[in-house]
């Protein structure tokens, strides 16, 4: 099967420091990969290339066959409004919406109708056990409440790809297992491939395979056992 999305030879440096110094991935419809690698060693600049959030000075990245590493910030936005989902270590919900509205806003600045969106919303919230806090905002959420509300929003728009960083690292044990179950169950349901940055290996466990990042480089690590 061909990679969904692929690095080759990527190389991206930040001033004197080079972050990534021929990084090469890829990652299979569907497949769960996880990113391991100590702090600093590359591995959210990774994500970052892969998700067009960043563009490397030299190799190329590609999504479904094509490259977008040469593809412009409006072009970039629009892939990763419309085909990426994101969950990041404190959720970064915006603070003045309510969670329905949290979890909507990718349809919403997507173009979607704000009742289909709503609704669209408060059934992702009921599917992860957080029906009746569709009002409440940010600041009333316990730490594993807004991951889900942040995994609700990465998933709305069945991305192709969701990059999740280090999406437990703000969470106790049970939590974040439970945040964890919630997300691969949500990715096989819809064959979303998942690109998960972790530096706990009882996170990197749900993967289908773990790689991991050291000095700007990538280096194959044994397959993992994909618990789902």
């Amino acid at each position: 099967m061909s990679a969904l999305i692929e690095a080759r030879d990527i190389v991206l440096s930040f001033g004197e420091t080079q972050a990534l110094r021929g990084a090469t991935f890829d990652a299979e419809p569907g497949e769960i990969v996880a990113v391991m690698g100590p702090s600093g060693s590359g591995k959210t600049t990774l994500l970052h290339c892969l998700a067009g959030i960043l563009v490397p000075e030299a190799g190329e990245v590609r999504f479904d066959g094509r490259r977008i590493d040469r593809l412009g910030e409006h072009a970039r936005s629009g892939l990763r409004r419309e085909r990426f989902g994101f969950v990041f270590q404190f959720g970064q919900l915006v603070p003045e919406l309510t969670v329905e509205e949290n979890v909507a806003l990718p349809l919403l600045l997507g173009g979607a109708r704000r009742g289909a969106a709503l609704r669209e919303a408060s059934a992702w919230l009921e599917r992860l056990g957080l029906a009746g806090m569709e009002g409440r905002r940010s600041g009333e959420l316990s730490g594993g409440q807004a991951q889900r509300v942040a995994l609700a929003r990465g998933m709305i728009n069945r991305p192709r790809v969701l990059f999740a960083d280090e999406p437990t690292g703000s969470l106790d044990s049970l939590t974040g297992e439970q945040v964890m179950d919630l997300m691969v169950a949500a990715a096989r349901e819809h064959g979303t491939t998942v690109v998960l940055v972790t530096h706990e290996p009882r996170v990197a466990v749900y993967a289908d395979r773990e790689v991991i990042v050291r000095d700007g480089l990538v280096h194959a690590l044994a397959a993992g056992r994909g618990r789902s």
